[in-house]
Order: C-alpha cells, then structure tokens, then sequence
C-alpha cells in the first residue's frame, strides 16, 4: 500500500480527479480517504460527495457493495461522520440504510433512495423518533423507493403502508418515484382509491406503477394540488367503475402514460382524461391500441391531440394500434402512414405495417425517434432498425420465418436487452445453409450481453436451435428459458447434443417441467437447476 501511495502522490491532482471520475465514487472513498491530508482533499470534491450509491447491480436485485461490517466499520464510523455536510443523496440497501442514515448529521441531504424495502424495514425506519423528527420531517424532499419484489405478494402491504404514511413522515416532498428491483414484475400501488393519507400540497413530481387505471384518474382529483409531472405506467386500462373522468387539472404540465396490454377504451378514457389538461406542455404517450375502423397515424394525432391541446410543444409516441381485417378492406401501406406526418413539427416518425392474414389482423406502428421506451412489442421482419439503448424488454411476432441474420440485426439495435419472448411457428428457410456455413467455420455468433430471460415456449424447433446452439448465440449471463418440454427433448436429443450442451450450462430456471427432469442426464445438461427449483416447479404445475 506504501508503495502504491508514493506512485499516486507523484502524479498531478489533475491527473489524479480523472483517474478517480472513472471509477465509483463509494469504492474510492473506501480505498484512499484516510491514506492523507493531499487524497482527503481531492476526495472531497463534491463529484466525490454529492451523491453515493452503496449499491451494485446483480442480474435480479440490488446488492450492497460491501458487506454489512465494513459498511459500519469503515464508512459509518470514519468516512460518513467526516463528509457528512457534504452529501446531498444516499442510496441505500433495506439491511443497512438505518445504520447509513443513523452514521452522521447529514445537514445538506435532501434525496433519498431506499432500496429493496420490505414492510418490517420501513415501518422500523419510518417510525425511528432520531430520523422522521428532522431529516425526513424537514430535509428530504426527493424520495425513490424500490420494493423487494422477491418477498411474494408481501411487497403490496408493504405497498399499502408506505402509501398510508408516507406524506406523514416526509411533510416537504417534491418528488416521489416508486420502482421496483426487476423489469420482470409489475410492483404497482396495489389500490384503485388510494388511502386518505395518500395527498400532499408540496408534491410535484410522482413517477409510479399502478394495476388500476382508476387510481391515475383519483390522483388528479385534487388530492395532489401541486402536481405539474405525472408519470404512470398502468397494468390496464379498461372500463371505469364510479370513478368520473372529468374536471380540469391546471397544475399539470408533463404527462406519460404507457400501458403494456392492448386497449380497448382508448376514445372512451384515454382522450378524456388527455383534454382535461389544459396547461399540458409535454406528453408522452406509449400504448397499445384496438381499433374498429381506422389506424392511429399523423392525421388522428393531429386533429385529436395536437389541435385541441394548444400549449402542447414537446409530443413523444410509441403507438401500436391493432385492427382485424376481411376481404373487403382496403389497408393502408407503409407510405400512406408515412404521409400522413408530413407537417409533423416534431422530431423524425418512424411508421411501419404489418399485415397477418392468418390472424387476420392488421398493425400499424408509429413513433418518435430517438426513442426512450423500455418494451419493443410485436415485432416483425418490417422491423425498420435503429438503436435503442433504454429497451428492457422484447417481443417477436410474424407469420414469416425469422433467419439468423435477422437476430443479428436485433441485438445492433438492442444491446441491453433482458427479457425475449418470440412466438413463431415458421420454419427457418435458411435453414441448411447455416449449417454449411456453420462447417465452414463462417456463421455470426449472436451475443446477448444482458438477456437473463428467453420465451421460446411458443416457437418451432428451427428457433429453439437457433438460442440453444452455441455455433449460433452466446449467453452472457445465467437466463431463465421457458419453452415446451417436448421441443426441448427433439433439440437436445435427449439432452446428448453436445453444440446445445454449452448454452444449457447456462440456464438458471426452466419452465414448464417434466418428469426427465430427475434424471441423471437432465442434471448434468442443466447444472445450474437445483433439485428443489424443480421438484417445486412440477408441483407448480400440477
């Protein structure tokens, strides 16, 4: 350590603040405060202090960084009591956030993120006299929680009594954003009328999951008054009960909405709910849309949103709207969509169909590009490419065969993929010639860096080949697969194909079950399955 000490000492303080911006602020603040007087004060530049993040991301959950005794040791006892008054924000892990927040006297901290909260957690720390008196009383005014979604349906109490306390505790919050610790669950507020508590005349910004479209509409009646950025994200939207739809809201000025399911009600709800907005200035809207008789395209956004929505100047869309079709219909191509944002004064639209005459249906999609949505749904060869970094979460539809090249081109455009469902029953038509290619040594692997989840349980074998080999894709990390066990059997050939034996290494979870999966040949093509993931499992699905 000596030596190594002399060597930073050595170099400018210039060259030293860029060698410490590239790594995390937490683990620097570990390693060197304390070495001596020079490093304690470079690490004392605000980049350093403002905010620290005590966690690291595993593939399903937040971790703490450090283990819970060198997290009180070395930074509670010594680093947090000596910067203190410089933090602004600490992020925190449910086992050790009372002992952070207990540490020091943070007189400047105003953000909070707690993560990973069970109910026993926060009603310890809600409840602590020492922190809601004055830290979370008067100082905290931005707030981000993330419920432990591994703790079953335990999380929607824990859900209810935060919603039943929160603006009880933090009395000068601002901004609220509830979250969860996976992309996999749906962690919404677990109530269509929220509690009576649930208001607040200092809340300004709420980012939040609901199961219920309802409880969008009671947050605009009047019990959040200040309210100017809404931020939902509905389970569904379907038909309303009691609740009216009905009353300006004059504090709003930022909306999104986005909903994963297909809706119905879209003239009935969403509309309504859109020209109660009379300040609107920024919207955002990510649906999935059943229509009659007519597309969503540039002439429905135009003469619905636009025009009856005046102060509107910032309009993002990611819209699918879905339509059955018959023989005496006349569909619109990729052109006449196109056309139809020609005035657009915003950024570039991209617009693309799809016709399903099996199904007999018709899609059109339209958005704006650059994108920032999470999910890509349905889609299809007439994928027109791009990049897009926030997507999470992918589906894959057509009646037409996907080839390898066509998953090349889906990981260019989404490299942070984790979750992949594909439904397709077409045969690859390119089939035999990726396996003279494959023997000449000159078939693209495809590498999925980030997925941890793959549904292929409704797709031909030619796909299951297609992940399973490891000629064609390459897992990064440990996936959970859910796919047909008969399929599973015909691709592995009982689990003594040696080019799928690789890729299978590499699965965690498996889904659905069968009774081979005792056997000695299952356990070794799967190492990574424990006995009890699917003794539990088959009992699962019984």
């Amino acid at each position: 350590m000596n030596g190594s000490c002399v060597q930073l000492n050595d170099l400018p303080d210039e060259l030293l603040m860029f060698i410490f911006k590239q790594m995390n602020n937490v683990e620097v603040l570990y390693s060197l405060f304390g070495v001596n007087e020079r490093l304690n004060s470079i690490l004392q530049d605000p980049i350093f202090t403002n905010r620290l993040n005590f966690l690291k991301w595993s593939s399903k959950k937040f971790l703490n960084i450090f283990s819970p005794d060198i997290i009180f040791d070395r930074f509670c006892l010594q680093i947090l009591p000596a910067i203190h008054e410089k933090i602004q924000w600490l992020d925190v892990e449910s086992s050790s956030m009372k002992q952070i927040l207990c540490a020091a006297n943070y007189s400047n901290l105003y953000g909070l993120g707690l993560f990973n909260i069970e109910e026993e957690t926060i009603k310890n720390l809600f409840t602590d006299v020492n922190l809601s008196s004055d830290l979370f009383k008067n100082q905290i005014t931005r707030l981000l929680i993330t419920v432990d979604t591994n703790q079953n349906l335990k999380h929607y109490l824990t859900m209810k009594y935060i919603c039943n306390h929160i603006f009880d505790v933090f009395k000068k919050l601002t901004h609220l954003i509830f979250s969860q610790s996976s992309y996999q669950n749906m962690v919404g507020l677990p109530f269509i009328y929220p509690p009576i508590n649930f208001c607040s005349s200092t809340l300004l910004v709420l980012n939040v999951k609901i199961n219920h479209f309802e409880t969008c509409l009671c947050f605009l009646d009047g019990r959040l008054n200040k309210l100017h950025t809404l931020i939902v994200e509905s389970a569904d939207i379907c038909s309303l009960g009691e609740i009216e739809n009905k009353g300006d809201v004059p504090s709003l000025m930022c909306f999104s909405l986005s909903c994963v399911g297909p809706i119905d009600y879209y003239d009935k709800l969403i509309l309504p709910l859109l020209y109660r907005m009379s300040n609107l200035e920024k919207l955002n809207l990510s649906l999935s849309i059943s229509v009659e008789e007519t597309l969503i395209d540039g002439y429905h956004l135009k003469n619905k949103i636009l025009n009856p929505m005046s102060r509107l100047n910032q309009f993002t869309f990611d819209i699918h709207s879905m339509m059955n079709i018959n023989n005496e219909i006349i569909l619109p191509s990729k052109e006449d969509i196109q056309n139809t944002f020609k005035d657009f004064q915003y950024t570039q639209i991209i617009s693309y169909m799809n016709h399903f005459l099996e199904r007999k249906e018709c899609q059109c999609h339209i958005y704006t590009y650059p994108s920032q949505i999470s999910y890509y749904q349905y889609i299809s060869n007439q994928f027109p490419g791009g990049y897009y970094p926030y997507v999470r979460i992918v589906s894959l539809y057509d009646e037409y065969p996907f080839e390898h090249e066509f998953f090349l081109q889906l990981v260019q455009s989404f490299p942070f993929i984790e979750k992949l469902v594909l439904i397709n029953r077409k045969s690859q038509q390119h089939q035999q010639s990726y396996k003279s290619m494959n023997n000449s040594c000159h078939l693209s692997i495809v590498e999925y860096s980030r997925l941890i989840e793959l549904d292929i349980e409704y797709a031909c074998d030619d796909y299951i080949e297609e992940f399973l080999c490891d000629t064609k894709t390459c897992f990064r990390k440990n996936i959970s697969l859910r796919i047909l066990d008969h399929s599973l059997l015909r691709v592995t050939e009982n689990f003594t194909r040696e080019d799928t034996r690789m890729n299978c290494t590499k699965v965690e979870n498996l889904w659905p079950c069968g009774e081979w999966r005792s056997s000695k040949s299952f356990q070794e093509y799967f190492p990574l399955i424990k006995e009890s993931d699917y003794i539990y499992s088959s009992f699962y699905v019984k």
